[in-house]
């Protein structure tokens, strides 16, 4: 029957047991009304993403035209003058390499806590435990940034001199000479923190939806607790790990305060150090630390350029953080069609 010969009919209905039901008025207006409003928050998401986009591109393009220099590989950073030259490799090794350790820091302690709160520990530590570490996500960037460089910097010495030493003929372990504390490694471990609780948190939630039968099917058949969550757990939570540490590495990418108070600004006569015991600048931090130079188009095209690098970088993080996800669902890809067994079997129906 159609719509209109549902309406038509009344609100009336006839059960089986020859009884009248009483049924409300058939309407759709609140479906319509809450399709369109779903679909223009949609909407209006990518049309703020390609907002951004675009008022970055259209304030980078006059700058990146005028640079005297090579924009992605240079590292001298001089937008003022008649001949500006700006260059972001330098902003680029920093953000990313303190990034990638934060996250080589951060993933695996998260992944334990997050195991530890949802099958080792008991129901009266598990929940302050998870509490404690959500917590640490409603901690600002500039208490963090504060203590880290006044705090946690000297705690790390003997850790930077021990791996220095051992390391030392390695240019990433290289320690300059001086005994400067803002550093890139620094910088690198209070990142770890500040997205430890988001990795974690949703971490656990995905490792706590596993199928109960999943669980009990591997200790049914033997399997130790480790084992189980080898077998079950892991692989059954592995997109949601990777779609929580894509989450904390876009935060660790875009971070500010934290890490303009901990890393210190290198001296623009002294070489370029690839070491993670020197100092350094990311995008953010260089744009927020020379804010007040924003003083002509030249000089704040520059500071765009680089921030639409930042925002390219994020956007192609996220990406494939989608695809990596979506492959490594269960159900997500069709299974190949065997064309030889298809074969077979049409004919043999035949």
């Amino acid at each position: 029957m159609t719509e209109s010969g549902v309406e038509a009919a009344g609100t009336k209905a006839t059960t089986e047991t020859g009884g009248k039901l009483e049924l409300g008025p058939v309407g759709h207006l609140g479906d319509r009304l809450f399709g369109g409003l779903a679909r223009g928050s949609g909407g209006l998401v990518v049309l703020i993403v390609a907002f951004v986009g675009i008022f970055l591109l259209a304030l980078a393009i006059p700058a990146l035209i005028d640079d005297k220099s090579s924009f992605l590989f240079s590292r001298i950073w001089e937008p003022g003058g008649d001949e500006p030259r700006f260059g972001i490799a330098a902003l680029f090794y920093t953000t990313v390499i303190s990034s990638i350790i934060a996250m080589l820091i951060a993933v695996p302690i998260a992944i334990g806590v997050a195991l530890f709160v949802t099958y080792y520990a008991p129901k009266r530590l598990a929940a302050p435990v998870a509490h404690a570490v959500d917590l640490l996500a409603a901690v600002p960037s500039i208490i963090y940034g504060l203590w880290g460089i006044l705090f946690f910097a000297p705690i790390l010495r003997p850790v930077i001199n021990g791996l220095s030493s051992a390391l030392g003929w390695i240019p990433l372990f290289e320690k300059p000479p001086g005994d400067n504390v803002g550093v890139v490694f620094t910088a690198s471990v209070v990142l770890a923190i500040m997205i430890l609780p988001v990795v974690t948190a949703i971490s656990r939630e995905i490792f706590a939806q596993t199928p109960i039968s999943h669980r009990e099917g591997a200790l049914a058949l033997g399997a130790t607790r480790w084992e189980m969550i080898r077998l079950s757990v892991l692989p059954y939570g592995r997109s949601g790990v990777v779609s929580a540490s894509m989450l904390g590495l876009g935060r660790a990418l875009g971070e500010t305060v934290a890490v303009l108070i901990i890393l210190s600004v290198p001296n623009g006569n002294d070489p370029w150090n690839s070491s993670i015991f020197a100092g350094g600048e990311t995008f953010a931090s260089k744009i927020a630390n020379n804010a007040a130079e924003f003083d002509s188009p030249e000089k704040t095209g520059a500071y765009i350029a680089a921030g639409l690098v930042l925002f390219v970088v994020t956007f192609l993080v996220n990406s494939a953080a989608r695809i990596i996800v979506d492959r490594s669902t269960p159900g997500a890809k069709r299974p190949r069609r065997n064309r030889r067994a298809g074969a077979a079997t049409e004919g043999a129906s035949a």
